[in-house]
């Protein structure tokens, strides 16, 4: 019986095969998942896809905009960005949600709730937190299956 393993290293194989399996090593100096950047510069990636995983970086709206239109924002570019991944909403892993003000949290969950799509809602965790800028309101961080 041959077996053949694709970009694995499998180093106890090498210490030991008692049921005498033939293995063909056809490793092409790649690795067992490709990493795919989206809008990617010298500091961050908007997205990264790995293992059939999106990662989203945190997602801000307009600086200064109500709590109401930057969540709006956020979740659209997060709508365009799991797009570009080949995923989306119904697909959310995981998120991640920081507001400036816990005061805010119902505001934005409002949004939140508009948006989501029924029977999909992900593993969620919101805190307050002080952005990046005091003009920011809230950001969201999610993962998604690709």
């Amino acid at each position: 019986m041959l077996f053949q393993l694709e970009n694995l290293c499998l180093p106890a194989l090498a210490l030991s095969n008692p049921l005498g399996y033939q293995f063909a090593n056809t490793t092409k100096g790649t690795f067992m998942s490709d990493i795919k950047r989206i809008e990617s510069g010298a500091r961050m990636s908007q997205a990264v896809v790995h293992n059939g995983v999106a990662y989203l970086a945190g997602q801000v709206g307009a600086e200064g905009a109500s709590v109401t239109e930057q969540t709006k924002d956020v979740l659209a570019s997060v709508d365009r960005l799991l797009g570009e991944v080949g995923s989306d909403k119904t697909r959310l892993l995981t998120a991640q949600i920081w507001v400036a003000d816990i005061a805010d949290f119902a505001e934005m969950n409002a949004v939140w709730d508009d948006w989501v799509a029924a029977g999909h809602a992900p593993a969620r965790w919101t805190g307050e937190a002080k952005l990046a800028t005091p003009g920011f309101k809230v950001e969201v961080i999610v993962t998604a299956a690709v």
